[in-house]
């Protein structure tokens, strides 16, 4: 074992923490242990510091291994365990008619055997992606590691949980993709391109900084006015009474103009961390009645697609996919940044038949097992539900 003695630099400080010396450059490299790789542990430090013959040994074991919850928006629905295809009946609003009761004509013929067919479509999801994540493990020569069985066990169990960590980590991108799909859809179809998203602000695609500057004659610039406190109480306004129309049967906020309502119970909102945390401590900091100016109850993401390698706005709110065409054929390319939250329906969107589990094989000769970690899952967008995103874009 390395020993360090710390007395000339315990003296230093010392004089730097009482006040009697300006704070002066400190070596202390050698204070602090960051470890060696395995490669590098054979040295002349790691045996006894009396005959230099014997080996230190492993005093105690600490196993990294913590749970992870992910960062994904609560997505996922249930699962089945015959059948594949996901199946979503609806209707439609039926026509009023005239009602005779109140012009009741003497001699007049009134039919009552009129066949009146109620409106009704089907809609089918029978896709289903997988992965596996294959993993061996051999008990003999794990023992020549460790001291008991507990031991071993718990490296198998750690190994274990950094494989389920991997997927968690997989369904939260897999499911912010199932919501950056949607968004690509919603903005490509309600600005009919790639471009222009800064040009105007649609029912589904709102580009509150567009109408904020309208509005109110101001030239604000993306991402700068997300620091301004009455864009942000605007921010609030918006996305609240865009909350309350969602709750009223409308064909305005789903891609296929079907009659919809979102009740707040059934109303799911994301929101960009950072956009929301700036809100938080506006709002709160400079307005007496936040009751009244904050946000809906959100889920919050720290970004949609990517952190970058900075996590710049630039970076943490944009999102660049080829997703299919929402209403013809083929795929479109749809980049946009500035994404600050969305809100849609329970049923828009979803992680369905749900499969995750193990498989195994022993290999008797080599006396090894390997397994096989699955995981299967079905990812839907109903562009007939209700589904609205929020964003700030400067016009171009």
């Amino acid at each position: 074992m390395k020993i360090v003695q710390l007395q000339e630099v315990l003296n230093d400080v010392l004089k730097e923490s009482l006040g009697e010396e300006a704070i002066q450059l400190e070596n202390i490299e050698n204070v602090v242990d960051i470890g060696k790789n395995f490669e590098n542990l054979l040295s002349n430090d790691n045996v006894d510091g009396f005959m230099k013959k014997l080996v230190n040994r492993i005093g105690k074991t600490i196993f990294v291994d913590r749970p992870y919850s992910g960062r994904a928006p609560s997505i996922m629905m249930d699962g089945w365990e015959y059948g594949s295809i996901l199946q979503k009946i609806r209707s439609e609003l039926p026509a009023a008619t005239e009602n005779p009761t109140w012009s009741l004509v003497n001699g007049q013929d009134y039919p009552v055997t009129k066949l009146t067919v109620p409106t009704a479509s089907t809609k089918f999801f029978n896709q289903k992606d997988t992965y596996e994540i294959p993993m061996s493990f051999a008990s003999k020569q794990l023992k020549q590691s460790f001291k008991s069985a507990q031991e071993a066990n718990a490296f198998v169990s750690l190994i274990q949980g950094w494989i389920q960590k991997r997927k968690v980590i997989d369904r939260d991108e897999l499911s912010m993709r199932t919501i950056n799909t949607f968004t690509a859809a919603t903005l490509y179809e309600a600005f009919g391109a790639n471009t222009g998203f800064g040009n105007g602000s649609k029912t589904r695609a709102v580009n509150l900084l567009y109408l904020y500057n309208n509005m109110f004659g101001k030239e604000l610039k993306a991402p700068t006015c997300m620091f301004d406190l009455d864009f942000i109480k605007f921010a609030a306004y918006t996305m609240g009474v865009t909350s309350d129309r969602m709750g009223v049967a409308s064909k305005l906020f789903n891609i296929g103009k079907t009659t919809k309502f979102t009740p707040k119970n059934l109303l799911h909102v994301v929101l960009l961390s950072d956009f929301a945390k700036i809100a938080d401590v506006y709002l709160q900091s400079e307005t007496f009645h936040n009751e009244f100016t904050k946000f809906p109850e959100a889920e919050r993401v720290s970004f949609w697609q990517g952190s970058g390698t900075d996590f710049s706005f630039e970076s943490i709110s944009k999102i660049n996919v080829q997703v299919q065409n929402p209403t013809d054929s083929g795929n479109v390319t749809v980049e946009c940044g500035g994404i600050l939250g969305v809100m849609f329906d329970r049923d828009a969107l979803g992680i369905a038949n749900i499969e995750d589990y193990v498989t195994s094989f022993y290999n008797p000769h080599a006396e090894f097992e390997n397994m096989w970690f699955k995981y299967d899952a079905a990812y839907f967008n109903d562009y007939d539900e209700n589904f609205v995103v929020f964003y700030v874009a400067d016009a171009a």
